[in-house]
């Protein structure tokens, strides 16, 4: 999970990046055979048992926090994950999830046809963070679930603690790492272990990737892989591939454990190389998260709606590089060579109803396999283009975000869980409503949430205070002291000089009856930082309170 930083420590994470030593030559020993059938690594690779690559392609998914959310594990995978990591507690610091719980995520993710990644999160930022649980507990919890486990080797990877270690002395955290791993082999685990790496699992120091090889060599089955979380630190291309490298060169498995794309006051990670680069060195990658996050712009769904993507969640399932795109199933599932390679039959035509100024649903006969379908792409169609635009899993998605008075077609795919496509659908044309009017009877709040040195971090909050919900608004203000928006969260801004306009994000562009929108920013500052006075909604003024600060 995300931790901040204060501008200190990325001070010196710069400095530490710039001094990071690489992994020495690849001298370990061939990796010994693991003890059992199912996943495990060989020649630096995530191998499933009857010898084929596996890449996992999937998102991190809350259930500690979230348990009643069980039927997300279907919507991940019919978005087209073949992997999902579940947080789980050890009781330390959240409810413990109980053998039965876990029990039944793991029936779960292989009813869904997922790999399962099980981590402890009670272990995040120890040393660092007072309430966080030692690696030596976690492994504790695994033991006691060891009869829960045992025989799931072919689905399970147990991830023995997130981001186990803070930014206080991360050299401290090799030692509990290989104890750890070590405790659980003693104990007969015959799994594939993940470890995820210190400094809030970034490593921006580069303690795992300067004592990896000590920790692999320290596993008597070689049947270890490291998780690296990529956010703010790892804003560069260089930064990025450099670190993937070191360990591919030297034969080390490893992939993107966490990793998020929007940006913050703390930078702006590079999500496209971190998905490109992992591509192109079929290593694996799991975006957080599904949702439910408090801070909601690294959620990829509204409320654990799949048919509500937010744009961060676009973009890791359907952008360049994207699950959608590069997800395969896992062989023990019958995916890859040999598999289901049976297409499902087309959906029927499909019918639009509730077209409004920005959204439209629609509707279609179901498609049929000879396994079953688990899923369907809608897409826009512009001559001979194609762009996925919703997904769900079931005969009806709503597509948001659309131009008010404006004509598009749409048409629909079906998937089946090999990720086996059919033959498109007939098409349908649907034109948009002509929007809210040039008025709007709003309220809009405006907050500093956080200051430093030449910058702040803002919130405006949008409060439709009229009869009819509002879509396809323009939110107008001025800054008053030089101010300028450097990223937003919730709706896309263009600046001139003082003035700024909005629009919105897709999860934004409604603002229902009584309702609100919140938008997040960050800006530069001179000193000075004086809240707008004035806003506009669609051109008419909106009421506004007293600014609050957090100052």
């Amino acid at each position: 999970m995300r931790r901040m930083r204060s501008l200190t420590a990325l001070l010196a994470l710069l400095a530490g990046l710039l001094g990071i030593t690489g992994i020495g030559p690849a001298a370990h020993a061939e990796p010994r055979a693991p003890l059992a059938a199912g996943l495990h690594i060989g020649n630096g690779r995530l191998l499933e048992g009857n010898g084929n690559d596996f890449v996992m392609r999937g998102v991190n998914h809350a259930h500690t926090w979230y348990p009643g959310e069980i039927q997300s594990l279907a919507d991940i995978k019919a978005l087209g994950a073949n992997t999902v990591r579940v947080v789980l507690s050890n009781g330390h610091r959240w409810t413990k999830n109980s053998p039965e719980d876990v029990a039944s995520i793991i029936a779960q993710c292989k009813a869904n046809r997922l790999i399962c990644v099980l981590e402890v999160h009670d272990t995040t930022g120890y040393g660092e963070e007072s309430a966080a649980a030692p690696l030596d507990q976690a492994a504790d919890y695994w033991i006691g679930l060891k009869s829960v486990l045992a025989g799931q080797e072919s689905y399970v990877i147990i991830n023995i603690g997130n981001e186990p270690w803070g930014n206080t002395d991360p050299e401290g955290w090799t030692a509990p790492t290989v104890a750890a791993v070590q405790k659980l082999r003693g104990a007969g685990f015959q799994h594939t272990i993940m470890v995820d790496a210190p400094n809030w699992g970034q490593d921006w120091q580069g303690v795992m990737r300067a004592n990896a090889q000590t920790v692999y060599e320290a596993d008597t089955t070689g049947n270890l892989i490291f998780s690296i979380h990529m956010y703010s630190v790892y804003d560069t291309a260089q930064e990025i591939t450099d670190y993937l490298n070191a360990f591919v060169d030297a034969k080390l498995p490893i992939l993107i454990g966490e990793f998020g794309g929007p940006a913050d006051q703390w930078g702006d990670p590079d999500e496209n190389t971190m998905m490109a680069t992992a591509e192109r060195l079929r290593l694996g990658y799991l975006a957080w998260s599904w949702s439910g996050n408090t801070d909601p712009i690294l959620d990829m769904t509204v409320d654990f709606d799949p048919a509500r993507l937010t744009d961060w969640g676009k973009r890791v399932f359907n952008g360049p590089d994207g699950i959608a795109s590069t997800s395969r199933e896992a062989t023990v599932y019958g995916g890859g060579p040999g598999g289901d390679t049976q297409a499902p039959t087309a959906p029927g035509t499909p019918t639009a109803s509730a077209v409004t100024a920005t959204s439209a649903t629609l509707t279609w006969p179901a498609a049929t396999d000879n396994v079953g379908v688990t899923g369907y792409d809608v897409v826009r169609v512009s001559g001979s283009t194609e762009t996925r635009v919703a997904t769900s899993t079931g005969p009806r998605a709503t597509v948001t975000g659309l131009t008010a008075n404006t004509s598009y077609t749409f048409a629909v795919y079906a998937r089946d869980a090999a990720g086996n496509r059919s033959a498109r659908s007939a098409t349908v044309g649907v034109t948009t409503e002509k929007g809210g009017g040039s008025g709007a009877a709003c309220s809009v709040g405006y907050r500093v949430v956080g200051e430093w040195s030449g910058g702040f971090q803002g919130e405006i909050a949008i409060r439709n205070t009229g009869t009819a919900p509002i879509s396809g608004w323009t939110l107008g203000f001025d800054f008053a002291n030089g101010q300028s928006v450097t990223n937003m969260w919730g709706g896309t801004p263009k600046q001139t000089g003082a003035a700024v306009t909005v629009t919105p994000a897709s999860y934004t562009a409604t603002i229902p009856t009584g309702g609100s929108v919140t938008l997040g920013f960050t800006a530069t500052q001179g000193g000075t930082n004086s809240a707008p006075t004035a806003f506009t909604l669609n051109g008419s003024a909106c009421a506004t309170g007293q600014a609050l600060s957090s100052k």
